[in-house]
């Protein structure tokens, strides 16, 4: 509770003191005599540690023999908030703390209005370990931890940033995570959250956090090959808007739209696009050639166009489309029942010169296939008994091979991408993405922790495995022999 009082008499602080170490020694205490009896069998445990931690959140309620005072004052208002804490408990916690209260017992100090308004909750923290926070204060709770050098804390909210990031909000966090986690150089909440972005991006782009999306962050997310969207067209729309809002510099609004996959458009768009945009319009001679290339690329065969241009780049590969053209959906009920099949078509490629041509893959699912090491052999005893195999040592399985083959296939492979769609917080998002070119045995991590045995397995959506395969062409270059 704050309170606006001046600090307390001396032998009262003595007192706070005295009765914070004597709790604290409680729980030493408790700690040493489960230890103590562990080993006997007519042993109990009388557990009073939540009474414990009521007495300790009273005591900085009541300021109780508080032997030191904390003043939090913002730019933006003249009165301060006052707390009426014990110099042992926050010095345990914080070495800041420890070394600000060390030669006087009255502190102040400056906050800006976000975390000044949860500061409260930061030494509530402090004397009784837990703390609940909503999803817009989670950077303002980090940046109290990181700065007080309260590190459990900062791990904790770093935690509950990464598993958060599919929580709803009205305009959107992650971005801004994103963003504050460059600040601070978090490498893995910045991955978290790149990673995040660019398998659910198409619910990102009709979003308000759209609008927030740095220069920066905008072409690392462009880079990637594994964006999950619903075409190349639904992204340069979205980059469309956001150079009308933000108005970039030229060399920017030219680097961005050069980072937009062309041959992966259809010829009838890019034509409406020429007529019709006008970013597309003021930059048009930055990417002219990129134009004039997917042109190229829809009115030959991909056989013939590898002959004169370099197709192994990333202009030239797919993202993961989410178009009926590029895979399908495929919802598996009571995935851990036993082996399943699909058969479904798609596009031989991306040039429009084979968009009349398409190939049908069948896919096979086994919930628990055994790899070779681990099958049944028979033993070289008398008895020549079978060595028994485990079911739980099986694994979940995906083979997806073409029905037939075919002539066109020349210079162009497959890469087949499983995204695996999970519900957090009540909306259905892509929690992870697997890439092989025939077996998930080449992703050894695939549906690794999913435990479809499992109904409230997170992977499963009403007892149903949620998945969408896609797949990508990925083009060679023909090797030229010298004659």
């Amino acid at each position: 509770m704050i309170r606006l009082t001046g600090a307390q008499p001396v032998a009262a602080r003595h007192w706070g003191c005295t009765a914070a170490a004597f709790l604290l020694l409680l729980l030493t205490v408790q700690a040493a005599q489960k230890a103590d009896v562990s080993g006997d069998a007519t042993a109990a445990t009388i557990n009073h540690s939540l009474t414990l931690l009521q007495r300790l959140q009273e005591l900085l309620q009541n300021g109780n023999g508080s032997d030191s005072v904390l003043r939090v004052r913002t730019a933006a208002s003249e009165e301060a908030k006052v707390f009426h804490t014990h110099q042992l408990l926050l010095s345990l916690q914080s070495e800041v703390f420890e070394s600000l209260l060390r030669n006087q017992s009255v502190v102040t100090l400056h906050e800006p209005p976000e975390t000044a308004a949860l500061f409260e909750k930061f030494i509530r923290y402090l004397y009784c370990g837990g703390v609940s926070i909503l999803l817009h204060q989670a950077i303002p709770m980090h940046q109290l931890a990181s700065k007080y050098r309260v590190w459990g804390l900062q791990r904790g909210v770093a935690d509950y940033m990464k598993t958060h990031l599919a929580s709803e909000s009205s305009q959107g966090h992650v971005v801004g995570w994103y963003h504050y986690a460059v600040r601070i150089g978090d490498a893995a909440l910045q991955e978290s959250c790149l990673q995040f972005l660019a398998w659910n991006l198409s619910a990102v782009l009709g979003s308000a956090e759209w609008g927030s999306v740095s220069v920066e962050l905008l072409l690392l997310l462009l880079e990637r090959s594994d964006l999950v969207l619903h075409s190349e067209l639904e992204l340069y729309t979205a980059v469309e808007g956001w150079l009308s809002r933000q108005q970039p510099e030229g060399p920017v609004a030219e680097r961005v739209l050069r980072a937009i996959r062309y041959p992966m458009i259809a010829p009838s768009q890019l034509f409406r696009l020429q007529a019709q945009s006008a970013v597309l319009a003021r930059h048009y001679s930055a990417v002219q050639d990129l134009l004039f290339q997917a042109f190229q690329f829809h009115a030959a065969s991909p056989l013939h166009f590898a002959k004169y241009f370099d197709v192994n780049c990333s202009m030239f590969l797919p993202r993961n489309y989410l178009s009926s053209s590029w895979g399908s959906q495929w919802v598996i009920n009571n995935p851990a029942r036993d082996d399943r099949s699909t058969s479904f078509q798609t596009q031989l490629g991306p040039s429009s010169h084979d968009a009349g041509k398409r190939v049908t893959w069948n896919v096979l699912f086994s919930p628990r296939w055994l790899p070779i090491s681990l099958r049944p052999v028979y033993s070289d005893s008398v008895s020549g008994a079978v060595q028994p195999a485990r079911i739980e040592d099986g694994r979940p399985r995906l083979v997806i091979t073409p029905a037939t083959s075919s002539p066109d296939f020349a210079g162009v492979s497959f890469q087949k991408t499983v995204l695996v769609g999970v519900r957090q917080q009540g909306r259905v998002l892509v929690k992870h993405a697997y890439s092989f070119h025939q077996s998930s045995d080449e992703a050894a991590d695939f549906l690794a922790h999913a435990d479809l045995q499992k109904r409230t397995s997170e992977y499963l959506i009403d007892n149903s495995l949620h998945l969408h395969i896609i797949i990508k062409p990925v083009y060679h270059s023909l090797i030229k022999v010298k004659k």
